[in-house]
């Protein structure tokens, strides 16, 4: 087997990006097998996933957002995938490609493939997989409620600015939290399970997570008195200021019950639900990371 041969699952709306032709034609000039195939709708992505590992390809691209990766992502998880997947960050935001070091330049992006893969968690929420984060509350409205055609323009800044607007939508959601040696209730505003460290454009909820320790980063923001105070310092990125009044714990599981209905985000996927159980599959994807990604444990400074 060639095993310098990848298959590129690329996103419809990169299919005139001049810098990925230029990429993928230097890969190939390198003497890299790269075949490219478009998505166009949903259920694309795990169509071309299964041709891509029926065709023998030992490596997978996600070309696209954090969405389009989440959807090849559990399109191989489901299919108990062998084959390795990297990442060509295209979207709007590209919060898992910030937070794992990965260049935005495709050109650089793609030279990971020569990098050896190592083995990362994904998270699961019921059955669904994601693998940066999943995100609940005001958060996950913000990021669902956002024009396409202002992500176009602003781009991540456009979570911001929707944000700020819909600021008079504000009302706590209620849940009851409980995971080992852990267990919390009440009115909440933000909720973030993170795998990944970071969603909605760049705004930081697990500062500390990892994607091979095995766990999932859990981070509560209770309701609190001055909501619209509150969620400011979640939109314009103030960590610290957030992480003093947010409950957090790291945990390889989680069961949420909201008895009003919760409204999450998986990775830009949708999902409602009144009663979840989060939970982590340690090592269940081979990922190219850079060398010394924030994200991989032996260099994220994280103890435990």
């Amino acid at each position: 087997m060639n095993a310098r041969k990848a298959w590129l699952i690329l996103h419809g709306k990169q299919a005139l990006n001049a810098e990925v032709r230029a990429a993928v034609h230097t890969l190939r000039e390198r003497g890299w097998e790269l075949a490219v195939r478009l998505t166009w709708e949903a259920g694309d992505a795990e169509r071309l996933v299964e041709e891509g590992l029926a065709a023998g390809y030992p490596t997978l691209i996600a070309g696209g957002g954090d969405g389009t990766l989440r959807d090849v992502v559990e399109a191989m998880i489901q299919a108990d995938a062998q084959a390795s997947l990297a990442l060509l960050p295209l979207g709007t935001a590209n919060d898992f490609a910030h937070a794992a070091g990965i260049a935005l330049n495709p050109h650089e992006a793609l030279q990971l493939l020569d990098v050896a893969p190592v083995p990362v968690d994904i998270g699961l929420a019921g059955e669904r997989a994601f693998l940066n984060m999943a995100t609940g509350g005001f958060g996950s409205n913000v990021t669902a409620n956002t024009p396409e055609e202002l992500k176009k323009i602003l781009g991540g800044a456009a979570y911001l600015l929707t944000g700020l607007s819909r600021f008079s939508e504000v009302r706590p959601a209620v849940g009851h939290f409980r995971g080992p040696g852990f267990q919390w209730q009440g009115e909440f505003l933000a909720l973030g399970i993170g795998n990944g460290r970071q969603a909605g454009g760049g705004h930081v909820l697990c500062p500390e997570a990892t994607v091979d320790d095995g766990l999932l980063d859990v981070c509560i923001v209770p309701a609190a008195h001055d909501a619209v105070g509150t969620l400011g310092t979640l939109l314009s990125g103030g960590i610290r200021g957030l992480q003093s009044v947010a409950i957090s714990a790291r945990l390889p599981w989680l069961e949420v019950d909201a008895p009003e209905g919760l409204d999450l985000n998986l990775d830009g996927e949708p999902l409602e639900s009144h009663s979840l159980r989060f939970m982590a599959k340690p090592g269940a994807l081979r990922l190219h990371l850079p060398k010394r990604s924030p994200l991989l444990h032996h260099w994220s400074g994280v103890r435990g």
